[in-house]
């Protein structure tokens, strides 16, 4: 066991699978010589060479159509996009071809490639920086999405996305990159896709969040007397209904809590599967607190565009108020 930040779960996944798999590149803007804008890639072209670890020009849509085109003739890309808010360019390369080879070519081609893309708002970066884009993403067919919250499920994660045979994307919080520690395992492991984790038990109100929020939940729980059931979701597609639907059953109300946009974003896509599935198991209307429906503030107004502990509190109080 060692202690690591998220950063540097992240580093140690991608260098095990790297010393494991021959066929694994890792490339994007100054992820080689600088090792990333965050130094997440740090160290690993010295160890594994210019021809596995590389720089590319500032070019999204060739970054993520040239590892279409690596998957599908047999390596394992895993590109980085500098900022979340930089991968709309490489939009239309992700959703044409990284999302549809698979079903395009009735299974013949599989693309075992990850786009990792650091993501959220809190270090007070230049525009589309701050951007939560997880909507855009989990809305596609054929692209599965993680975001993790914890730097054990941060390598976790990172090594059962580089194994499996499709694409998967993975959001990474920078804000909490190197905001804690956590003692993870030195050998190679995976966190499953598709399962939330437990973050802890409860039985007054459900709280479902993921990435840098979870934290910001825990705090805010710290400063009530309620007996919160939080859920860390870990994965946005496929999502795990089932942790869901079953702590809802047991608790009657839930909160969703996340950086995304909130008008048309993935708090409505889970409160409409409660309302589907475990309407009559709710106590109060389920809410959401989520970004607002405007351009990410720069950093002096970002304040008052990342949710806090006192807002998250707020809601929980709100909610505890009601009956249905």
């Amino acid at each position: 066991m060692a202690v690591k930040t998220i950063l540097q779960a992240i580093n140690e996944a991608l260098d095990q699978a790297m010393e494991k798999d021959e066929s694994v590149v890792v490339y994007g803007e100054d992820v080689g010589f600088e090792g990333g804008v965050f130094r997440t890639t740090a160290g690993l072209q010295k160890k594994y060479g210019e021809g596995r670890v590389f720089d590319t020009p500032i070019a999204e849509a060739a970054i993520a159509g040239s590892a279409v085109g690596m998957a599908i003739n047999g390596l394992k890309p895993v590109v980085e996009m500098q900022f979340s808010g930089f991968s709309l360019p490489a939009y239309n390369q992700v959703v044409t071809h990284v999302a549809r080879f698979r079903n395009r070519s009735r299974g013949k081609y599989h693309l075992p490639m990850v786009i990792r893309m650091p993501y959220g708002g809190g270090v007070k970066a230049l525009e589309h920086h701050s951007e939560s884009l997880e909507t855009l993403y989990a809305h596609i067919p054929g692209l599965k999405l993680v975001i993790p919250s914890t730097p054990y499920d941060a390598k976790g994660l990172t090594m059962a996305a580089i194994n499996d045979p499709d694409p998967v994307i993975i959001m990474e919080p920078k804000r909490i990159y190197r905001a804690f520690k956590q003692d993870i395992p030195d050998e190679p492991y995976e966190v499953e896709i598709g399962k939330a984790r437990m973050v802890k038990e409860g039985k007054d109100i459900t709280i479902i969040a993921w990435g840098a929020l979870v934290r910001e939940v825990e705090k805010a729980m710290k400063t009530l007397d309620v007996d919160a059931e939080i859920i860390d979701l870990r994965t946005i597609a496929p999502m795990d209904t089932e942790a869901i639907i079953k702590s809802v059953k047991k608790t009657g109300r839930v909160l969703v809590v996340h950086e995304a946009y909130k008008s048309f974003g993935p708090a409505a896509e889970i409160i409409s599967r409660v309302n589907e599935e475990a309407f009559f198991y709710l106590e109060a209307a389920p809410r959401r607190l989520a970004g607002f429906d405007v351009t990410v503030p720069l950093p002096k107004g970002e304040g008052h565009f990342i949710i806090s502990p006192e807002q998250i509190a707020y809601e929980v109080k709100k909610l505890m108020a009601e009956k249905a």
